[in-house]
């Protein structure tokens, strides 16, 4: 066992107050994040109705698998916003609390008397983070915003997809997912700021349009360089050639050369040396002009094996090569398991999908699962609410 793996769980939040008034998936991804990392993550629901992901399938056993996986490690009340007594119990628990994460339309939390303004009023060392689709400010902040929408607006799309049809969205909602990865970096960072500063109190604002601009770094280079914007490449690299996937025998495979001396050992491993000393394939760029030549001579290798034979030679001659796996395939791996991607419950219930870093060779994660609503309404002297609010 190595010495790194005997050092203790790391739990870095421990002891840190989350309120979390967010729903749905970027706010609730972010404090599921720090509830990982030993943080106590309250969740306030609107009463009766609760977070509206508890409403999207799929379901298991009456429960929403989709709301389980991004409230884990959350203790759940119910609270209107809009009853005095209890917007005055929730500045109490404000007062308490080390974090506020909402992810409102901008301007709805003003009126219910619950912006960054109003609670440092009440805790004047709040760390308040707001995420929205395109921040507080500027022409679209009011906008409503879904993930494709951030998507579509950032310019994702537009390099996302074959130019046979045409511009698609990521399979995942990764504008979501990314917005509240970086809210969580945020509230991290300015928690040791507090701590090691004595700042006072801080607002976070997280925009998912600004996210997924910020995390365009090939695309954004292409622009800097050549003055006009990236188009539709599919699932070649851009800039790098051979960098894509390639019919074999049964499937794709995944090629990936990014140097001159990389290419090189491709063409010998594939039986092809002369192609290294082909003027069309002299380097980086006269690659990806001829990209159609080059990949014309690689399928007529990949074509004749199939992608596990194609991945295996490529790899005994250190060339990045792979299969092209399915979700299934991907989180049923050893590689999986032996990343502890997954963590099954004993209870049956589909997996928990904890944070994925490791801290001292392990990696913290929630030990609950996500809260039934309003179940822990008592302990905060919330009672049960009456009427039902939307926000």
């Amino acid at each position: 066992m190595s010495k790194v793996t005997e050092l203790p769980i790391a739990q870095p939040l421990r002891g840190v107050r989350v309120l979390d008034l967010s729903r749905v998936l970027a706010g609730p991804h972010c404090t599921a994040m720090l509830a990982d990392l030993g943080a106590e993550v309250i969740k306030f629901e609107v009463p009766g109705h609760g977070d509206d992901s508890r409403h999207l399938g799929p379901f298991k056993d009456g429960e929403s698998v989709y709301f389980g996986l991004i409230n884990r490690g959350k203790r759940s009340v119910e609270l209107d916003f809009k009853e005095p007594t209890e917007l005055a119990r929730f500045y109490q628990m404000v007062a308490d609390a080390d974090v506020v994460v909402e992810n409102f339309r901008p301007g709805v939390t003003q009126r219910l008397g619950i912006d960054f303004d109003s609670l440092r009023q009440h805790n004047p060392k709040l760390i308040y983070a707001s995420i929205s689709g395109f921040g507080q400010n500027g022409p679209l902040s009011r906008r409503p915003a879904y993930d494709i929408v951030a998507q579509a607006m950032s310019g994702l799309m537009s390099v996302t997809g074959f130019e046979q049809t045409g511009p698609t969205r990521c399979g995942e909602a990764l504008g979501d997912l990314c917005a509240g990865v970086y809210a969580a970096w945020a509230i991290s960072s300015a928690l040791f700021s507090r701590e090691h500063q004595g700042s006072s109190a801080q607002y976070l604002d997280v925009a998912m349009f600004d996210v997924l601009v910020s995390l365009q770094m090939t695309g954004l280079s292409n622009l800097f360089a050549h003055g006009t914007a990236p188009g539709l490449v599919g699932n070649r690299h851009p800039v790098s050639t051979p960098f894509d996937t390639y019919r074999a025998a049964d499937g794709l495979v995944v090629i990936a050369v990014a140097s001159d001396k990389l290419f090189r050992r491709f063409c010998e491993s594939i039986g092809r040396a002369e192609l290294a000393d082909d003027p069309r394939f002299a380097d980086d760029p006269s690659r990806t002009r001829h990209e159609q030549a080059l990949r014309a001579e690689i399928e007529a290798w990949t074509g004749q094996r199939s992608v596990e034979q194609a991945c295996d030679l490529l790899l005994d001659a250190g060339v990045p090569a792979s299969p092209v796996w399915n979700l299934a395939e991907a989180s049923g791996s050893e590689q999986a398991q032996a990343r502890q991607l997954l963590v099954q419950p004993a209870d049956g219930l589909p997996p928990l999908v904890p944070q994925p870093v490791h801290f001292n060779g392990r990696k913290p994660h929630a030990a609950t699962r996500a809260p039934r609503l309003g179940e822990a309404n008592a302990a905060f002297g919330l009672g049960q609410p009456g009427a039902v609010n939307e926000l």
